[in-house]
């Protein structure tokens, strides 16, 4: 909803879920009080929200009264808004589009999370940005070290033996 999205503050508020269930739109809040929370934007993503508000706006006033002002950020020309299976083949044709590897939205909240716990973001803020009330569920099931990771930790260990 474009009521969590503060552009001028640039943070997005987590208040809300959407999933399909047999068909049909699911909608309610996050799991757990951990999961309501308000992250700050990235600027690519701050910059892209900005011309899609802009963008979504002239498609407003084009369409007319047809248009529905649903209030959510992803919509059709006509303002109604997008299933989650829309926006999964959304995603992954701009894969195709960039040739990166396809992977599905959600292992990209995987690699998201493995690539700020391993970039020194401390645990406790990385499962924060995951809106987990569990440290050690973040650690366990969203963090996946590679042989790179294991690399630095190695030269990390010659420095110490010397």
């Amino acid at each position: 909803m474009w009521s969590a999205v503060d552009l001028e503050a640039g943070t997005l508020s987590v208040e809300l879920t959407r999933t399909l269930v047999e068909g049909e739109v699911e909608e309610k809040g996050p799991k757990s009080e951990k999961g309501k929370r308000k992250l700050p934007l990235p600027k690519p993503p701050h910059a892209a929200l900005k011309a899609y508000r802009a963008r979504q706006a002239a498609e407003a006033i084009k369409a007319g009264d047809p248009y529905e002002r649903s209030g959510f950020v992803l919509v059709d020309e006509l303002g109604r808004p997008w299933k989650t299976d829309r926006l999964r083949r959304a995603i992954y044709k701009l894969m195709e589009t960039a040739e990166v590897r396809k992977v599905r939205p959600y292992d990209a909240r995987h690699a998201c999370l493995t690539y700020l716990a391993t970039s020194g973001i401390p645990d406790v803020i990385v499962s924060a940005w995951a809106g987990h009330a569990d440290l050690s569920f973040t650690k366990r099931v969203y963090i996946h070290p590679n042989v790179e990771h294991l690399r630095q930790a190695a030269d990390q260990l010659d420095d110490l033996l010397g």
